[in-house]
């Protein structure tokens, strides 16, 4: 169990060292995260180990927010006056979020459908 929490860390900590040494607009638990990926992949009983710590972390998810919660408590003043475009700027942002993903999905149904298509097509001409 320590192993897997301390290899995560270690993941995490290569991100950051990573994204801050590099300059990248990505955060190091991003690229450290898919850095635990590709080692996943790569040597796939390491999945074994980080599976059970994985799974306590994420059983107790919600306590994750307590500090954004604790944020917005700390900066209430500062909601209250820019509550409106806020709320607005949430509301865009789902809501093209939302669309994004709706188009990239009928774009690669569609992509997948004429692929479908195709190899139908080029079946259909061959004998057997």
């Amino acid at each position: 169990m320590i192993a897997g929490i301390a290899l995560i860390l270690c993941f995490q900590l290569g991100g950051e060292v990573v994204a801050r040494g590099l300059g990248l607009p990505v955060p190091g638990p991003v690229i450290g995260m898919a850095a635990l990926v590709v080692a996943f992949l790569m040597v796939p009983r390491l999945f074994e180990s980080v599976r059970s710590p994985a799974e306590g972390i994420l059983s107790h998810l919600a306590l994750l927010f307590v500090p954004a919660g604790v944020g917005i408590v700390g900066h209430w003043n500062a909601l209250g006056t820019q509550g409106g475009p806020i709320l607005l700027a949430l509301a865009v942002s789902t809501v093209l979020a939302i669309a994004v993903g709706a188009l990239t999905f009928v774009a690669v149904a569609r992509l997948a459908g004429a692929a479908a298509e195709g190899d139908e097509r080029a079946g259909a001409g061959r004998n057997d």
